[in-house]
């Protein structure tokens, strides 16, 4: 009874496993998508910067509902080398780049 216990368990453990590394190969081929950065504005509502393809849109996102606020150009955005953690100050980023888009 315990051999066939073991044999139950690692079946779903390594059914779960195939599951996860299935569901990344997913998410890995769905790249016309990224987000960016978020950032809470409320108990319930976020802003989100969304690459998608060469435009970065600016959303917000509350329970049931997604308002584009704005569109920027990818190149307006400052490079940021891969592994760099993303800098805590949103609303100071999103204030600088809406700036540096208006005056042009």
């Amino acid at each position: 009874m315990l051999l066939g216990l073991g044999v139950t368990l690692a079946l779903l453990f390594g059914a779960l496993h195939l599951l996860r590394r299935l569901q990344g190969a997913q998410a890995a081929k769905a790249g016309a998508l990224r987000v960016l950065s978020a950032t809470p504005v409320g108990p319930r509502e976020r802003v989100v910067l969304v690459a998608v393809g060469e435009e970065v849109l600016v959303l917000g996102v509350a329970p049931g509902r997604i308002s584009p606020l704005h569109r920027l150009p990818l190149s307006a955005l400052p490079s940021v080398p891969e592994g760099t953690p993303a800098t805590p100050d949103f609303a100071a980023k999103l204030r600088q780049l809406m700036e540096r888009r208006r005056d042009q």
